[in-house]
């Protein structure tokens, strides 16, 4: 998978992906201090699922409408230990395919998808609309 990791996602979870053959692009290392905003729109022109801790790309994508049918990959782990909270990223993020032209959000037991009405709309898909 071709990834941008913003800069709340943990460097162990990067470090892993990378070890897994992902290419992960770093907010952190490459990105730090740009906005939200800036953040999607790298992920998207370069069409990298966008993963984060950051409830806010939830209403960039919704709310504002901005494109990112590259995929969003909200992650809320309870942070309890942060070495549990990594193998639930990863076991989740390396679970699926069909992250793009989706909102998702990883719970600790959990993954909820929403269709990205970007995505949605260009298909003709009434039912996001």
């Amino acid at each position: 998978m071709r990834i941008l990791a913003n800069e709340n996602v943990s460097a162990s979870v990067i470090k892993r992906l990378r070890a897994d053959g992902h290419d992960v692009l770093s907010a952190k290392e490459s990105m730090r201090g740009q906005t939200d905003r800036a953040i999607l729109e790298r992920a998207q022109k370069e069409e990298r699922l966008l993963s984060t801790h950051d409830k806010d790309f939830g209403e960039l994508a919704f709310g504002w409408g901005l494109p990112a049918s590259c995929g969003v990959i909200l992650l809320r782990l309870t942070g309890a230990k942060a070495h549990v909270d990594c193998q639930r990223a990863i076991a989740a993020l390396e679970s699926r395919t069909d992250w793009v032209g989706h909102f998702s959000v990883v719970t600790d037991n959990q993954i909820r998808m929403r269709r990205l009405r970007s995505l949605a709309a260009s298909k003709g898909d009434a039912s996001d609309r």
